[in-house]
């Protein structure tokens, strides 16, 4: 099975991220990594780090001519700032009256609510907040997101899963369409400001996001990630931690600011009868089909050939411009929370990472039913289950 690491902090010099267990011969290029990068960047609300921001990626191993060798893949990501921050962040001693003389290493001694500030320094016995928040922040992200990108493309050329994300509310405001955007609609959702598959919901979104930047506060809102064309049968019910729907929701609350996931219709089912919350079955053309996907695509653990989808709620970013009450640590005394730049709401930014975090765990799901050291194991593997599914007369429509 696939399993993944990231180190580095969002001041340091660069990410690193390593991927262990992904088949040779997958077709992967430092240009998908940039590509995939930039798009995490990019939106309406985010911050200025994200206009000069730029993301040097260098493929270190597991890669050779385009693909890649059954070695783990790894990654590095350097940061454009690093040569403003070598003596804050530098990982040897430094002279106390160089770092005196640093106004970027001012004691971070007011933690911000809603970070991970003043619970990390409690954990890790720390004065100040600078070591807590720098590998706290959502720049850790880039590096799944540069992960992501290798398990999508896997996916798309083992099996044919692709992937689309978008944003379905901000700040109150919610998408009115109904339909499901599929991978073709992608490029389209991408080059929206807000990356909303609506455009009305979105021009009212973008005045939104405006008008609270004015008012120095944040937004928070849903993104959606469905993936088309997964087979049957990946995840289990015989156990609760290889689960896929378990697998996917602990990965989407995994990510920065994220405080609720639901998968399928979700929390909607709760408000319906029996009789109306399940996808019934019929035969169409000599295929088992469901009649809906409320289920999103997932039942008992385990896919059932419908769309995947999953929703995840992210909170408004805590790092708000007018700043919060918060306490002075070095002194006792109540105190405004420390503010540096951030993003006014980075939701869409969350929707590709959401995206990124959903391949993964479908990659890691294909290698472990699938298995093989190679793409063409995977895809004589996917081939043959596909056979057995519609020689027994249950194949479905995948």
């Amino acid at each position: 099975m696939l399993r993944y690491v990231t180190a580095g902090e969002s001041h340091g010099p660069k990410l690193t991220a390593v991927l262990e267990g992904l088949p040779a011969h997958v077709r992967i290029a430092t240009d998908d990594l940039v590509r995939a990068l930039a798009r995490r960047r990019l939106g309406a609300g985010r911050g200025a780090r994200m206009s000069f921001e730029r993301d040097e990626v260098l493929i270190t191993g597991g890669v050779r001519h385009g693909e890649t060798i059954g070695s783990p893949v790894s990654i590095e990501i350097g940061n454009t700032e690093w040569p403003s921050w070598v003596e804050v962040m530098s990982p040897d001693v430094v002279d106390q009256a160089v770092l005196d003389g640093l106004a970027r290493n001012e004691p971070l001694t007011r933690p911000r609510p809603g970070h991970a500030d003043l619970a990390g320094m409690q954990k890790f016995d720390f004065a100040e907040a600078r070591p807590v928040l720098e590998r706290a922040s959502a720049r850790e992200t880039a590096a799944r997101v540069a992960l992501g990108e290798v398990a999508r493309q896997f996916l798309k050329q083992a099996v044919g899963i692709e992937l689309v994300s978008h944003v379905t509310a901000i700040g109150g405001i919610h998408s009115a369409r109904t339909d499901w955007p599929t991978p073709e609609d992608q490029a389209g959702i991408d080059a929206d400001p807000v990356r909303c598959f609506d455009r009305f919901a979105s021009q009212r979104i973008q005045e939104l996001i405006a008008a609270t930047t004015k008012t120095g506060d944040t937004l928070g809102g849903i993104v959606e990630v469905l993936a088309w064309g997964c087979p049957p049968g990946l995840g289990t019910h015989a156990q609760s931690d290889r689960r896929l729907d378990a697998r996917l929701a602990g990965a989407l609350m995994s990510i920065q600011a994220i405080k609720g996931v639901e998968i399928g219709d979700g929390f909607a089912l709760a408000d319906l009868p029996g009789s109306a919350a399940h996808d019934q079955l019929h035969m169409d053309g000599g295929q088992i089909v469901r009649n809906s996907d409320r289920a999103g695509g997932i039942e008992g653990g385990i896919s059932n050939g419908e769309v995947i989808r999953l929703r995840a709620a992210m909170k408004p970013i805590a790092t708000v411009p007018h700043s919060l009450a918060t306490v002075d640590v070095a002194t006792g005394q109540n105190a405004i929370a420390h503010h540096q730049r951030s993003d006014i709401c980075a939701v869409p930014a969350a929707a590709v990472i959401a995206e990124s975090m959903v391949a993964w765990v479908l990659a890691d799901a294909v290698v472990e039913k699938f298995g093989g050291d190679t793409l063409s194991d995977v895809q004589a593997a996917v081939a043959h289950y596909r056979d057995r599914l519609a020689a027994a007369g249950i194949g479905g429509i995948w």
